[in-house]
């Protein structure tokens, strides 16, 4: 009977035992003596050691801040006052959880855990997770300087100057830089250098200049390589993604009319994390409609998604028998479709992914369904009818969803232990609820998962929840007999020359789809990955040189046919002679066809608008003058630590809100650390079976 409508879920415990996944609560509100907590950034979680938890009080006027931590769970809370009022969520290192990072208007360091703090740098607008910040002198936004710090802010370091925005993705350091050169359409523009050094040195990324309303964003990244999204000129809501070299300088054109709008900043850009080198995305076509591509290669070729054995085109289709499928993520929901969750995978879960589509020419707006691909987007089945909240349990072996209704009450769970093409119903209540949340532990591990919501009445309105325990219905553990083998990006596992992809098969052992039992906690993931030959699919369209479309051929870009290609790498001018194709980052392959480019040393300084290295020195930070900073947050995270999910509903002259912090989900490792603000910074098909961070208004911007 929670008056204030709202409601905010983070889980504590993960794989501890210490939580029973919501089947009972205990009010802790004495052991924070009945403070209030802040609805937004109020609950921080540390994301390798849940046990710590800070509880940020709600404050008025111009009182200063308290904080209640616990580093048992939230058995027990100690109350501390912060000698400012933070602005963003305070965030842990993730090397030591003692160690705390907070925003005001300036930055704030604890390494106690928040029993002492010290002010890093003055007058910070907007912060970033230790390392790298950046320092405005003039006001300008284009004459920032980009400062490092090692060791909590005892020592500083300026690295490069007169940038315009800075952001980090994998190994790779990258800032905006402001030429000087100044178009007549698109005003002063600018590039991106990058860093492999931490800001040592730089190099020239050869990608297009971007003027004042344009941005470049990291949409992924690892220590191999970069997805980088340059802007088209204008408001057209789409751009270009390119794809780097292993030294994330030179790179190469992967996808045209890529879908990134500029008001919103909405990408469909999403990372599959359930089998290596899958990336799905939107393009905006000629005649506006969105429509949806897939990479099985890490961006070498884009291609439409299959249609749907046994799916009918929806009126978007010009041939009623031939369409494809077409994913809603990001783009659809800032358009306030009816589409209540984004697509979702697991890296546990192998080659599973579920998500709402339709099946046309492009994304129709009309009410959409669920499919499941078990093969990590080579093949899809419809799987439910209409819009539905859904979460994958047991490493795959369970899939859970819940009718999305924004009018009707519910009752009812739908569960399937074949990967989506079989459900059942379970009826979990008599009273059906106003359903506001599907709640499961992060890392698609457990066997539990509550169901949130609320009853009303004439007489009051209060919340409710229910935790459903699948093993009392899958009651046996799996045995080696339950597994088959499975080799990824193949429909012939006996063909010795299909599921090669970048340069090696991998072989798993997945569960049998008429296999009812669970896999357990300490379930792992079996691959066995075996080298390939070299083919011209291991290999990407080298700068200056692009892939037509349903095409493995390299062409030369017209625009650049006949030109020297040259560009700048340690700070001289080389020469750039190719065959069109280089190796993909992190292609495996042996043997085989060879393509090679060769490097010109022609011993010419590059021009560069960075700081030089005799310029890079530096300066005690308690000596820094109190001056205007313009900082990008950076969360150098291996895992997310907030997403909040809101949905409000009208009831009896009231919202009532549900949100729901999953503070400690799986991100992949090769996810795009950040970028600034907005540099930003959540494939040849070979057989059948994001990362996206901020903008440069935008990663950089």
């Amino acid at each position: 009977h929670d008056l204030s409508g709202s409601v905010s879920l983070a889980w504590v415990g993960d794989g501890t035992g210490v939580s029973d996944y919501g089947k009972s609560f205990q009010d802790v509100t004495g052991l924070i003596n009945n403070t209030f907590i802040r609805s937004e950034f109020g609950i921080a979680i540390s994301p390798n050691n849940s046990g710590k938890v800070i509880l940020t009080a709600e404050v008025s006027g111009d009182l200063k801040t308290r904080i209640f931590v616990s580093e048992d769970f939230g058995k027990s809370f100690t109350d501390r006052n912060l000698p400012f009022n933070p602005l963003t969520q305070i965030t842990y290192n993730p090397e030591n959880s003692s160690v705390l990072v907070v925003l005001s208007n300036d930055l704030w360091l604890s390494e106690d855990f928040g029993v002492n703090w010290k002010n890093i740098h003055r007058m910070v607008f907007v912060g970033f997770w230790f390392f790298f910040f950046s320092f405005n002198f003039s006001g300008d936004r284009g004459m920032l300087e980009l400062r490092r710090t090692t060791n909590y802010g005892k020592t500083i370091k300026t690295v490069a100057s007169k940038i315009y925005s800075f952001g980090l993705g994998g190994r790779f350091l990258f800032a905006s830089v402001m030429t000087g050169k100044v178009s007549v359409q698109r005003g002063t523009l600018r590039t991106i250098h990058v860093s492999v050094d931490q800001g040592d040195s730089w190099n020239i990324a050869q990608l297009p200049p971007v003027g004042h309303e344009q941005f470049y964003s990291i949409l992924a990244a690892n220590d191999e390589m970069v997805f980088m999204h340059v802007d088209e000129p204008g408001d057209t809501g789409f751009g270009t993604i390119y794809v780097s070299d292993d030294r994330g300088t030179v790179y190469s054109k992967s996808l045209e009319r890529h879908l990134y709008t500029t008001t919103g900043g909405d990408t469909d850009f999403t990372n599959v994390t359930s089998l290596r080198g899958v990336f799905i995305t939107s393009v905006l076509a000629e005649d506006n409609s969105v429509q949806s591509v897939v990479s099985f290669d890490q961006g070498g070729e884009w291609v439409p998604l299959q249609k749907p054995a046994n799916s009918k085109c929806d009126a978007t289709a010009k041939d009623p028998d031939k369409c494809s499928l077409h994913i809603h993520a990001a783009y659809s929901t800032s358009q306030k479709l009816n589409i209540p969750m984004l697509p979702l995978t697991e890296p546990n879960a192998v080659g599973l992914i579920i998500a709402h589509g339709s099946v046309g020419d492009a994304i129709s707006v009309m009410r959409p369904d669920v499919y499941v691909s078990d093969d990590g987007g080579y093949t899809w089945i419809k799987a439910l009818d209409g819009p539905h909240h859904y979460a994958i349990l047991d490493s795959g072996g369970l899939l859970v969803a819940v009718e999305h209704s924004v009018t009707n009450p519910v009752n009812k769970i739908k569960f399937s232990t074949d990967e989506g093409q079989c459900w059942n119903e379970y009826n979990f209540t008599k009273d059906p609820i106003f359903f506001t949340g599907l709640a499961s532990e992060p890392g698609a591990r457990s066997m539990n998962v509550s169901i949130w919501g609320y009853r009303d009445s004439y007489l009051s309105q209060y919340w409710t929840s229910f935790t459903i325990d699948f093993k009392e219905l899958l009651t046996r553990t799996c045995g080696d007999y339950d597994y088959v083998q499975w080799l990824a990006h193949s429909d012939d596992i006996s063909d010795p020359n299909d599921g090669c992809l970048l340069g090696y098969k991998e072989k798993f052992l997945r569960l049998r789809k008429d296999s009812v039992c669970w896999n357990g906690r300490d379930y792992i993931v079996n691959t066995q990955p075996t080298p390939c030959l070299c083919t011209l699919d291991d290999f990407m369209c080298d700068f200056g040189y692009y892939r037509k479309e349903n095409s493995s051929e390299c062409v030369e870009q017209p625009d650049l046919r006949d030109k020297v290609l040259e560009f700048c790498l340690q700070g001289k001018e080389e020469q750039l002679q190719t065959s069109g194709y280089r190796k993909i980052p992190g292609d495996k392959c042996e043997g085989g066809e060879v393509h090679t480019r060769k490097e010109i040393d022609l011993s010419k300084r590059c021009v560069s608008d960075l700081v030089g290295p005799e310029l890079l020195v530096s300066i005690s930070a308690s000596k820094s003058v109190p001056v205007v900073i313009t900082v990008v947050i950076v969360l150098i995270l291996s895992i997310a630590v907030g997403v909040v999910f809101v949905k409000k509903y009208v009831c009896g002259g009231r919202f009532l809100v549900h949100r729901y912090s999953v503070l400690q989900q799986h991100v992949e490792a090769n996810a795009a650390d950040g970028i600034d603000e907005p540099l930003e910074t959540n494939h040849t098909q070979n057989g059948k079976i994001e990362f996206h961070d901020d903008s440069d208004e935008d990663l950089l911007e």
